[in-house]
């Protein structure tokens, strides 16, 4: 369990709307919003530098100091520039390293199955998995081994596993994960009928020789 958290630096916002958040983000910060379960919405706005340096680090935890006190968030959700990409708003979660929450995360299909082998085609019908586990300790993704599926056959949430004790899987046991079906076969059918050039019967040597006569007695 990790013994330190990147430090955000965040400010209450006490307007919003456009003008507001304009002015905001004009200034090199982003708007924000803090939700913790029980308690009213806290618009913040968010230094866009030391966002984007925690953004790149491996910790999904981040601390803020909110009313003079040291509080835990996670990035419940983020909104970008439709142009440019860039993060224009972005929702926080507030934690309890203590208590365990509820989050989704990446379900990735490891290896090559016997049936993609044998040409099979594999379908993944499951890419986000519902766990619960402590703020600190959510994994980046949960990952399945396929190898052994065979053609014609699935996995369901549960096949899935993880080696973590903390964690434990949420998501229905009956939920379809991934499938290999077979290939759909293309049959394609040619037309007695059709007669290419190629097909053609050549005319006999007998033939050419009676046209030769025909074309000779006709000049006579």
């Amino acid at each position: 369990m990790a013994t330190s958290y990147y430090k955000l630096d965040i400010e209450t916002r006490e307007s919003v709307g456009k003008k507001s958040t304009k002015a905001i983000r004009r200034d090199g910060r982003i708007p924000s919003t803090l939700y913790f379960k029980g308690d009213e919405p806290e618009n913040i706005a968010i230094d866009k530098i030391k966002l984007y340096q925690a953004l790149k680090s491996d910790q999904r935890v981040y601390e803020v100091e909110l009313g003079g006190e040291s509080q835990y968030v996670m990035v419940k959700a983020v909104q970008y520039h439709p142009v440019t990409d860039e993060i224009i708003h972005l929702d926080f979660m507030r934690v309890r390293r203590s208590e365990k929450m509820t989050i989704s995360v990446p379900l990735v299909l490891i290896g090559k199955p016997i049936g993609v082998v044998e040409g099979g085609i594999l379908s993944q019908a499951l890419n986000q998995i519902e766990i619960s586990c402590f703020p600190t300790n959510v994994p980046d993704q949960i990952e399945v081994n396929i190898d052994k599926m065979e053609l014609n056959s699935s996995i369901s949430v549960a096949d899935v596993s993880t080696d973590d004790e903390e964690v434990e899987i949420l998501s229905s046991s009956e939920i379809n994960v991934a499938t290999i079906t077979a290939p759909s076969a293309e049959e394609e059918t040619i037309s007695d009928d059709t007669v290419t050039d190629e097909d053609k019967d050549e005319p006999s040597d007998d033939q050419k020789s009676d046209d030769s006569d025909n074309e000779e007695k006709s000049k006579e």
